[in-house]
């Protein structure tokens, strides 16, 4: 462990086995891997698909698209040794204890779990909610269903910094290989103790979250912000199986994590198009795994888990009916308690046994409402839906009689039990046009969780530095956020509110004297601080990259954009100047500039592009794909007047015809989400895609193909570590090269190549 791994019993591409190794002769992650699923080579993605599949069958608990990551870019041994010749450094694990806090520790975490003797080191593999007020039973309070973290009761979210939630991790004691792990018997005496870990074997917690933005984040953004931060010794490490830095061609932060989030979402991908695996959410078990849990009669078997299909079916189904009783019963039910109710069940809910029985009992509901329901709603009159993801296993919401519900999709988590406690909207003002008040920006979105988020360049005794986008607000109101050390420092010397400078650096345009240096007013409060009264200048827009710096002797920020070398032509802008492309997608959209943000008097082509741009399926270089056929609601928020839709039509028709928007071929998956390119197993959808910009291709010399696959024969391998059959050895060319690498990768430590291993230089391969 540490900084020399020893070669494992495996050998090569694990010839015993036939399942490929990261630390084979082919590097498993690839540099179009960065870029997401989508963007990668079918043959690249079938080699990754069978390590994971591998994976999946190798491990007991569900396999976490974060924990299949750790599995490729660290190096899994699925025939023995897990992480066990890993270049993970256990020293660098962050230390939980049983009851106590914590900061953000998502599935995929690597833990030193504290007890009286050894440390027990640990990759987590499930997380969830732990409120207090879920019942034994399975019972759960409207308010505790979808609450926000660090609401305090129906209807009160978190009061200024308080973001804490107490949650329950299942810790993986065996990740790390025989050396590493203890005993049957020593875990049991662990769990009798209750002190380091509880009966169960899992660990406790009270997670404190850094900011509002933190707790909404979603799990692969929460890891990746884990990884880029507390892990990032691990993350950068030169003997990783292949360094993401050398997969991006950059150790810039805004380079790694656009790559690493891209990586992760091509695992995600690629086990969600795996067909010999089934996924609920993130987690992935094989389908023979299933197929022999339906088929078990003993606890927590096919048996117990119909009789939890209907129990949840009905719950809220009144015993007796009396004439004229017409009184809706909610009733939610949260999975991980309800299965403890299950005679026998205690110990197969022992240890990963509890992830995996939580992801089967989920798969199972998700089944029985896909296939026995109309959108959830059953025979009975009930309607059954997916309520809160990750609460307590998670919790299903039972309500009768359900035909009075908006239909949407049962899977999707809809938070109803929260928002059941919040106050009623107001209603609109008498006399005003209802079309005038529907507006697409109010729509829920895909997948913003990680939209325009700032990142912290530098932390140190002269400066703090960090970098985030223009976003249309900012433009509007004059304002932006300043980040939370700069705040709570200004704020310890001089109070609420402060008089202060804004020094403003655009190269390649000129300022004026009024824009390059404007007096601001810090607003310094506990919940948010921001500079008010900020003039932007007139070819600032939404998504334009800034990077701000605050000396600690002055009261000064410094904000400067950074100069594209070559520019961008995006709809009618040329862009010279570095942005974030989600949010010009977002926030650049028609109806959208510095005087405001309204659909109101857009015609319908505006309409439908405003509508594509905003509420589609967002990818990481601000493509939106949206499903056609949820286009027109999701326009007007209704089913639109005949007339409407016959100009909506006609405005696509346009749109496409001119090249502005696109068709496309989508899936959509079990959760409702899209995916283009289509995915095996799943329901094809017809797509609207909005591309901002085209990428230009270079053919190879002489070649007269199209674009498409064709282009791809030419394949870049970057430098990764191989290990070496026993007995051999790496030559000094290799050993020169890999001291060249980590001296690429920043590192002033760990030249030498580890025992068993050599390193392989970056080359290109194909026809």
């Amino acid at each position: 462990m540490g900084g020399d791994p020893h070669v494992s019993a495996t050998v090569g591409d694990h010839g015993r086995t036939g399942v490929p190794d990261p630390y084979g002769d082919h590097a498993l992650l690839t540099p179009a891997m960065t870029k997401g699923h989508d963007a990668v080579p079918a043959g690249e993605r079938h080699q990754l698909s069978r390590y994971l599949e591998a994976v999946v069958a190798a491990r007991q608990a569900p396999v976490h698209t974060a924990v299949a990551f750790n599995a490729v870019y660290f190096g899994y041994d699925v025939a023995s040794d897990g992480y066990g010749g890993s270049p993970l450094r256990l020293d660098d694990f962050p230390v939980i204890t049983l009851g106590g806090r914590a900061p953000v520790l998502p599935v995929g975490a690597m833990v030193c779990v504290a007890t009286g003797s050894d440390p027990l080191y640990a990759e987590i593999v499930h997380r969830e909610g732990a409120h207090p007020e879920v019942g034994a039973l399975g019972d759960v309070p409207a308010w505790v269903s979808g609450a926000p973290v660090g609401a305090v009761g129906p209807g009160r979210p978190a009061i200024g910094e308080a973001l804490r939630r107490r949650e329950l991790l299942v810790p993986d004691f065996h990740a790390f290989g025989p050396a590493l792990s203890l005993s049957p018997a020593q875990l049991h005496r662990l769990r009798a103790r209750r002190r380091w870990i509880n009966e169960d074997g899992h660990v406790v917690v009270d997670v404190s979250y850094p900011s509002p933005e933190a707790a909404r984040y979603d799990d692969l953004t929460a890891y990746a912000d884990h990884l880029l931060t507390t892990a990032r010794e691990q993350l950068l490490s030169p003997y990783v199986p292949v360094s993401l830095a050398e997969l991006v061609g950059a150790t810039g932060d805004e380079e790694l994590r656009a790559g690493l989030l891209g990586l992760l979402d091509t695992v995600r991908g690629v086990l969600g198009s795996s067909a010999t695996l089934r996924t609920w959410g993130h987690y992935a078990v094989t389908r023979a795994s299933l197929a022999e849990c339906w088929g078990d009669t003993g606890p927590l078997g096919g048996n117990d888990l119909r009789s939890l299909a209907a129990a949840v079916e009905h719950a809220a189904v009144p015993s007796r009916r009396r004439h004229g009783l017409a009184t809706p019963v909610t009733v939610y039910t949260a999975v991980g308690p309800r299965l403890r109710q299950f005679p026998g069940a205690i110990e197969l809910l022992r240890g990963v046994g509890y992830a995996a029985a939580v992801c089967r009992a989920n798969l199972t509901l998700a089944d029985v409402v896909r296939g026995d329901s109309d959108q959830g709603l059953f025979e009975n009159s009930s309607r059954i839906t997916l309520d809160d993801a990750f609460e307590s296993g998670g919790v299903w919401r039972s309500h009768h009689p359900g035909d009075a519900d908006v239909p949407r999709d049962p899977l999707l988590p809809a938070g109803r039990g929260w928002a059941s406690t919040l106050p009623e909207p107001p209603e609109p003002e008498a006399g005003m046009d209802q079309e005038a008040q529907i507006d697409p920006v109010d729509l829920p979105l895909a997948d913003d969780a990680f939209l325009g988020l700032g990142e912290l360049l530098r932390n140190d005794a002269k400066e703090v530095a960090w970098r985030s986008p223009l976003r249309l607000a900012h433009l509007i109101d004059g304002w932006f956020p300043l980040h939370p050390h700069v705040a709570s420092e200004l704020r310890r010397s001089h109070g609420p509110r402060l008089a202060t400078h804004l020094q403003l650096d655009h190269p390649g345009q000129t300022l004026t004297a009024q824009e390059a240096t404007q007096d601001v007013s810090a607003e310094l409060d506990d919940e948010s601080s921001r500079l008010t009264g900020i003039h932007w200048p007139h070819d600032f827009f939404p998504g334009l990259m800034l990077e701000l710096r605050w000396l600690r002797a002055e009261t000064v920020i410094r904000v400067a954009t950074t100069p594209l070398t070559d520019p961008v032509h995006v709809d009618d802008r040329m862009i010279g100047h570095r942005y974030d492309p989600r949010v010009l997608t977002r926030e650049g959209a028609p109806g959208s500039d510095r005087h405001g943000d309204s659909a109101v008097g857009l015609g319908p082509r505006q309409l439908v592009m405003r509508t594509v741009r905003r509420c589609g399926l967002l990818t990481l270089d601000g493509h939106a794909l949206l499903d056609r056929s949820v286009l027109p609601s999701a326009v007007y928020g209704r089913r639109p007047a005949r007339s409407q839709a016959v100009a909506l039509e006609a405005a696509i028709a346009e749109l496409l015809a001119v090249r502005l928007l696109e068709p496309a071929l989508g899936s959509r998956d079990a959760w409702g989400q899209p995916h283009y390119p289509a995915r095996d197993g799943q329901p094809t959808i017809p797509l609207i895609g909005y591309r901002p910009a085209r990428r230009r291709v270079i053919r190879p010399w002489g070649s007269t193909e199209s674009d498409g696959p064709g282009l791809l024969a030419l394949q870049f391998v970057a430098g990764h570590l191989r290990r070496l059959r026993p007995g051999c050895s790496p030559s000094e060319v290799q050993r020169t090269a890999f001291r060249e690498h980590c001296r690429r990768l920043g590192k002033a430590d760990g030249w030498e190549l580890p025992h068993g291993y050599t390193f392989v230089t970056e080359h290109t391969r194909g026809h």
